[in-house]
């Protein structure tokens, strides 16, 4: 089975151009099911029937106490999987073939308000590492960028002259962002400060955010820090990077910028992803409505 996973990831990059961070889930996905089979004695995939997938899927929700949209998330893999050991005429039959995937919940983004948003700048020091932390959370908010665009941007990405960022989103795909001045002015600050002195003894570096070693900062680092900055600001929201991208495309939609432009600068393929920002707008339509309507 392991060597039938390595072709599948194999696959999946070469072919379909999946990401480090889409691989990572799936190599964990499997490696999971995997186990699973062992602990049932299933050494063959050819053994695995839709009993077996079914039984999966609710040790996940019952022992493992997964989330429906993790679970609906690794039955994804999993159909994927076997669905390309069918193609590849490794199995004649499909045992996932008849499992629908739950419909889920649309739940609406998290999101900070403007003030909100400055809240959490200013609470970001003006010295040291914190004029690193202050670009990225910049760049995050400014940019839209989602965690792992801004931990794989390199120095050439990037034009401060011109105010552009270039970025590999999901499946490889690259778009070009503009950056807004707040950003241009903590980048450029943190370049041409702060950087050369994390990198002074790995000069070959081309990361542009690193740590104190030198070394490309970490998704779970950037992570890390937004959780600290969000507890020193008392913003009473529970955030992670993710928030500052959800709030860069409610905030341009709400001073009205058309959804296909915040599609593009989101790096979305399909529109319906962009459209659930309109919801989150709409929500708060209403809440002023009922706020302050004498009939709500």
């Amino acid at each position: 089975m392991r060597a039938r996973i390595d072709s599948f990831l194999s696959h999946l990059r070469l072919e379909r151009g999946a990401s480090p961070s889409t691989l990572a889930s799936y190599v964990q996905d499997l490696r999971l099911f995997e186990t699973f089979l062992r602990r049932r004695r299933i050494r063959a995939l050819s053994r695995v029937r839709p009993l077996v997938v079914r039984e999966f899927l609710q040790w996940l929700r019952t022992q493992r106490q997964c989330s429906p949209a993790t679970v609906a998330r690794k039955l994804a893999c999993i159909k994927g999987f076997f669905r390309f050991l069918t193609t590849q005429g490794v199995l004649s039959q499909n045992p996932t073939a008849f499992i629908e995937t739950p419909r889920l919940w649309h739940r609406l983004p998290q999101t900070l308000s403007e003030t909100e948003v400055t809240q959490l700048l200013e609470a970001v020091a003006q010295n040291g590492l914190g004029v690193r932390d202050l670009a990225i959370l910049e760049l995050l908010y400014g940019a839209g960028l989602r965690v792992s665009e801004a931990t794989l941007l390199d120095l050439g990405h990037m034009n401060l002259d011109v105010g552009f960022v270039r970025c590999l989103g999901k499946g490889n795909k690259e778009r070009i962002v503009p950056l807004g001045q707040f950003a241009q002015v903590a980048l450029r600050r943190y370049l041409e400060t702060v950087r050369p002195q994390l990198v002074r003894r790995r000069p070959d570096v081309q990361a542009v955010f690193v740590n104190r070693r030198g070394a490309r900062l970490s998704r779970q680092r950037i992570w890390q820090l937004v959780q600290r900055y969000a507890t020193t600001s008392k913003l009473t929201k529970r955030i992670w990077p993710h928030t500052l991208r959800h709030s860069f495309a409610t905030h341009l939609l709400a001073r009205g910028a058309d959804l296909r432009t915040v599609q593009e600068l989101l790096g979305h393929s399909k529109i319906t992803t962009t459209q659930r920002y309109t919801q989150v707008d709409r929500a708060r339509l209403k809440a002023v409505h009922e706020r302050y309507h004498p009939r709500p």
